[in-house]
């Protein structure tokens, strides 16, 4: 019983001798391991660009630069455009109302006639060449006339939904139908509605009726060569907004 008891003295002494060595043991692995890992952001150094880095980053402030004295040398030309060009005074009697909205290129007209409501969307001009008809051997370098023309989309609305669609394309004092459709507003586009012959195709007299119908209703030449002039002030002023965008972008 003595030799028992003294053989539980023995081993209650060794085991937390054991327990105590292997904590320290463990608290130097950890130790150590940490020291490993912090090495070596101790011995990092500084990132120094190569010098191809360092020539790109420079070529692209250049060019940067370059084109920021180019587009404010655009914005200045443009400037004295808009200066030098005459505001567009809308004229006595015009029949419409006029809904422009800085930053977009087409601009809406609005107007009731009877029981009609008749909408205008007008886009900014185009400029065609015109062919000369003059003699054949003149020198090949002249530069041929432009015409500008302006489209049209005109609306005209019923009160049961139903409107008219005229595709249009104004030349000074002329006006052209270059399509003619029906809407209705419950028609889908995955539909294949028909929407009449070419307008072309058209009796001549009918063409000229439905020119007829337009005029009544404000489509004159008369309306349309001030919308021509309205909208070359407009596509000034757009050109000027955008490069003034373009120019804040890059800087």
């Amino acid at each position: 019983m003595a030799m028992y008891t003294l053989l539980r003295r023995a081993s209650a002494a060794v085991i937390p001798l054991a327990g105590r060595r292997t904590a320290v043991s463990s608290s130097r692995t950890l130790h150590s391991a940490l020291s490993v890992k912090l090495l070596p952001h101790q011995e990092m150094t500084p990132f120094v660009p190569s010098r191809s880095f360092a020539n790109a980053v420079a070529k692209k402030s250049s060019a940067d630069d370059n084109l920021v004295q180019i587009l404010q040398s655009e914005i200045n030309c443009a400037l004295e455009d808009n200066q030098a060009t005459e505001q567009v005074e809308i004229p006595i009697g015009f029949p419409f109302e006029i809904e422009d909205n800085p930053g977009e290129r087409t601009i809406r007209l609005k107007r009731q006639y009877d029981d009609e409501i008749i909408t205008v969307q007008v886009d900014i001009p185009n400029m065609t060449p015109e062919e000369n008809e003059g003699d054949e051997d003149a020198d090949d370098n002249e530069k041929n006339d432009t015409e500008s023309s302006i489209p049209l989309v005109v609306t005209v609305f019923k009160g049961n939904g139903v409107s008219l669609e005229f595709g249009l394309t104004a030349f000074p004092d002329e006006v052209s139908i270059d399509s003619l459709s029906i809407k209705k507003p419950d028609d889908s586009e995955d539909e294949l509605v028909y929407e009449g012959p070419e307008f072309t195709d058209l009796d001549e007299n009918l063409q000229k009726a439905f020119l007829k119908y337009l005029e009544i209703r404000g489509i004159t030449a008369g309306t349309t060569n001030f919308l021509q002039e309205y909208m070359f002030n407009k596509d000034n002023k757009e050109y000027l907004l955008w490069l003034k965008k373009v120019k804040s972008f890059v800087q």
